[in-house]
């Protein structure tokens, strides 16, 4: 909700009707207003007059950008070259409308190249949908009601503080949190057990869970006959993982994971709140597949307040056919390229991209290996077009700039992978200078190159009324209220009817195993496993700041503020073993790059492992860089996702 006084944001606060936040903020979100009104917010569309990277621009009319832009486009596509043009965009803005509308709508028609959207969640997405079916899961505020919390891959307090709300409550009834992840995170602080696992090892110890839940019969065991596929070859690869081999591969105490098992096998109901960090690495979609057998096992799914989440995404009815009109495609097949090895497509010479148009997205900063994209933006051949609230890394390198509205200014539909209500997002100002919204920008470009379906014409309300089949969500509530809440069972999994072809939870999936691959979960070790390097012999995970997003809102002052600079938290041995004191500048490297930043000699990292927190603009870095230097572009199991937190490196003190 947002005050306005004169036409301009005075107040930005939660609704405190929403059930789900309270009225409450993120300290990222609460300094909103100053993002919107950043005296560096970009007003007007730049063209390129420097040498790509220098950010050197004058300013240019949109009319002659978009006719410009348009009649490069419309080159390439008469010269059969439409697969040449490539959109890169994830979600800048989380919106249906401004993300992918008439976006997908513009590129469909063209028959541009694809972009496969991988870079956040699809190996933990796509292992839900093999085992449950789907992004679908227990509704977030049963938490409260739970007996024990998994927090698992998480650090809530920092990226999902209305889910925390929750299991404060929990806590305060007499729940007990655990919270598991390799860095002792702000929400470990306040859990009641930390487990400091070595980074992608949470399949073993998943799987080590399930051993005692076996040996001890901790297993419901009607559920797993009535609504559970593939139990007996399970149990037989589960069996194999007694703690004591588990412990040594996560590198935790055997005792801590006996007393986990017996406190998930003899809680109810317990939950786990699953996230995104730990399926970022070789064997990622295996783990959370692991996981996500563990409710099923012990029939949690009974009770309301049992189960898991990861992404409550899939249970919005969304109408993406609508929205994106693949129909347009023509039963042309373009090809698909992915968005996590965006710096191997661009140094492609034998079929190379020759523009590329991106929005909702900063690749110079957050794609792996980032010496390979910047090489492969400074292309003078590459034609580059940014939509863009800030001069970001990746506007450095664009031909032409393009002023793009924020939340404030414009029409949206939201959905959201915490909760089940769909939000409208009505614009509470007026856009600033000559900034447009997205959907406007690839309206017009639409009209310059003659694209004359009705479709093209639909302005942002309409879209907006699109992203929902008719009938599937309460409109007038939408409009009355700006939320509406899914119509769904507290406990939607009780007697099983999961989404899957077999209707039950497959701990076997038939269809994996017709792709090629291991139809049972598994523990895969990382490309770059910890301690298998004496060259490297530190593993580097690369988590958020807690007041970035991404690489959003890094250039927010009064957040940087807080953060600082770039860091590096290094345990105490590992520092005193190469010389290093706090707040030394420090050489992190491997033979992909090296990045220079400051050391914290930090109670968070365990012993073998570092932590590269990101994710800073290049700009601002020491020299240019930034964790992304480090990264590699090699893919996950399942979903073709980035393996951020697959990475061994080396600190020096920096000379």
């Amino acid at each position: 909700m947002t005050t306005v006084q004169d036409g301009k944001a005075v107040k930005l606060q939660g609704n405190p009707a929403h059930p789900h936040t309270a009225g409450v903020l993120c300290t990222k979100v609460s300094r909103y207003i100053e993002r919107n009104d950043h005296a560096e917010r970009l007003l007007q569309p730049l063209k390129r007059v420097g040498p790509k990277g220098s950010g050197r621009f004058e300013p240019v009319s949109w009319d002659a950008a978009l006719s410009d832009i348009a009649e490069r486009l419309n080159v390439l596509s008469r010269n059969n070259s439409s697969e040449s043009i490539l959109p890169y965009s994830y979600a800048g803005t989380m919106g249906l409308v401004q993300g992918e509308s008439m976006d997908r709508r513009f590129f469909h028609k063209m028959g541009a190249s694809l972009l496969d959207r991988t870079i956040c969640s699809t190996a933990g997405g796509e292992a839900l949908s093999f085992t449950l079916g789907g992004k679908v899961g227990m509704r977030v505020q049963f938490f409260a009601d739970a007996k024990l919390i998994l927090i698992w891959g998480s650090n809530s307090i920092a990226s999902n503080l209305h889910f925390w709300r929750h299991a404060q409550a929990a806590k305060r009834a007499g729940a007990k949190l655990v919270c598991i992840d390799p860095r002792r995170t702000e929400t470990a602080d306040k859990c009641d057990e930390h487990i400091a696992l070595l980074p992608g090892t949470d399949a073993a110890l998943a799987f080590a869970l399930i051993h005692e839940l076996i040996v001890n019969d901790w297993l419901d065991h009607d559920y797993i006959e009535r609504h559970t596929l593939g139990w007996e070859p399970l149990r037989e690869r589960a069996l194999q993982w007694p703690p004591a081999r588990a412990a040594a591969v996560c590198g935790v105490p055997e005792a801590q994971i006996v007393a986990l098992a017996r406190a998930y096998g003899t809680s109810r109901p317990a939950a786990i709140r699953l996230n995104y960090g730990m399926q970022r690495v070789r064997g990622g979609g295996n783990a959370a597949r692991a996981i996500a057998c563990l409710p099923a096992l012990v029939g949690a799914w009974r009770e309301r307040a049992g189960g898991l989440l990861l992404s409550s995404s899939g249970q919005f009815p969304m109408d993406r056919a609508a929205l994106q009109r693949p129909d347009l495609l023509a039963g042309r097949r373009p090809r698909t390229i992915n968005m996590s090895t965006i710096g191997d497509a661009l140094l492609d010479t034998v079929n190379p991209v020759r523009a590329l148009v991106v929005y909702n997205s900063n690749p110079v900063a957050v794609a792996p290996e980032s010496g390979k994209v910047v090489a492969g933006f400074a292309r003078e051949d590459l034609f580059t077009v940014v939509l863009e609230q800030f001069q970001t890394d990746t506007a450095d390198y664009a031909d032409y700039v393009l002023p793009a509205t924020t939340q404030l200014e414009h029409w949206d539909i939201h959905t959201s992978y915490g909760h089940t209500d769909v939000l409208l997002n009505r614009p509470a100002l007026a856009p600033r200078g000559e900034a447009r919204s997205n959907a406007w920008v690839f309206r017009e470009l639409a009209r310059r190159m003659g694209f004359d379906e009705p479709c093209f014409s639909d302005d942002d309300e309409t879209l907006c009324r699109s992203a929902f089949a008719p009938g599937t969500i309460d409109v007038e509530e939408l409009q009355a209220q700006g939320f509406s809440s899914l119509k769904l069972p507290d406990a939607p999994f009780a007697e099983g009817g999961f989404p899957t072809p077999s209707g039950r939870c497959e701990f076997f999936s038939a269809r994996l195993a017709a792709q090629g691959q291991d139809g049972l979960p598994d523990h895969l070790p990382n490309y770059e496993p910890a301690g298998s390097s004496t060259e490297f012999p530190l593993a580097m995970i690369s988590p958020p700041a807690r007041n970035f997003l991404n690489s959003s809102f890094v250039n927010v002052r009064s957040l940087r503020a807080i953060e600082g600079e770039p860091l590096l938290e290094i345990h105490e041995a590992d520092a005193a073993a190469r010389g290093i004191v706090d707040g030394a500048m420090v050489r992190v490297f491997n033979r992909r790059g090296e990045h220079r930043c400051r050391a914290e000699v930090s109670r968070r990292a365990r012993p073998g492992v570092v932590h590269g927190l990101g994710i800073w603009w290049r700009k601002l870095g020491v020299d240019g860089t930034n964790v992304n230097q480090l990264t590699s572009q090699r893919l996950t199991d399942i979903g073709r996702g980035p393996t951020f937190y697959d990475c061994l490196v080396e600190v020096a003190p920096d000379a």
